[in-house]
């Protein structure tokens, strides 16, 4: 007899409609913080944070009416858990199309859950130069589960989850979403 597991549930938090408007709030609150973007650099987290950052950029270059200094940022082998995975991990590029130095730097991720990921990106970031301040911008802040002492500043939508539930960022056109999974 074999025995079936209970189906996962699956809780959309956010649709397409709702992540649209929250991803215009964002820009239009980092536009507040930073207004012509003129000494700030935008940095997607790879891989995730890379779709945010670039939909984030695309609406502050519309609202603006220029392009804003924008990169990639690959946290890989800053990782506390590098030398824990089986088999080798997948590096992605960094790519930071201007120096760093004196710069305000708005580091990006789609979820903020234990603050490793963005802990790590900060070392990375920090090995190529010295930016005036960094901020944090993310599209779920998983509040209740942090690990180290990271906020971010800007936040797309909280919730209160449980440990053994995921937070999947789907990204399709015309139809993304983000869901809460439970096992």
């Amino acid at each position: 007899m074999a025995v079936s597991s209970p189906a996962m549930r699956q809780v959309t938090l956010m649709n397409t409609e709702v992540m649209q408007m929250a991803m215009q709030r964002l820009s239009h609150q980092l536009i507040e913080g930073h207004k012509d973007f003129g000494n700030s650099l935008i940095m997607g987290i790879q891989p995730r944070g890379v779709i945010l950052a670039s939909e984030i950029v695309r609406n502050l270059s519309l609202l603006l009416s220029h392009d804003v200094a924008h990169g990639t940022i690959d946290p890989t082998f800053y990782r506390d858990d590098f030398r824990r995975h089986e088999g080798p991990l997948l590096a992605r590029p960094t790519n930071v199309p201007v120096s760093l130095e004196g710069r305000r730097v708005i580091l990006i991720d789609d979820v903020l859950y234990t603050g490793r990921t963005i802990r790590a990106a900060l070392d990375a970031l920090m090995e190529l130069g010295r930016p005036a301040s960094v901020e944090l911008l993310v599209l779920i802040d998983r509040r209740f589960s942090r690990e180290l002492p990271i906020q971010p500043d800007y936040v797309g939508k909280s919730i209160d989850s449980y440990e053994d539930q995921k937070v999947k960022v789907i990204w399709k056109e015309g139809n993304s979403k983000v869901q809460l999974i439970t096992a």
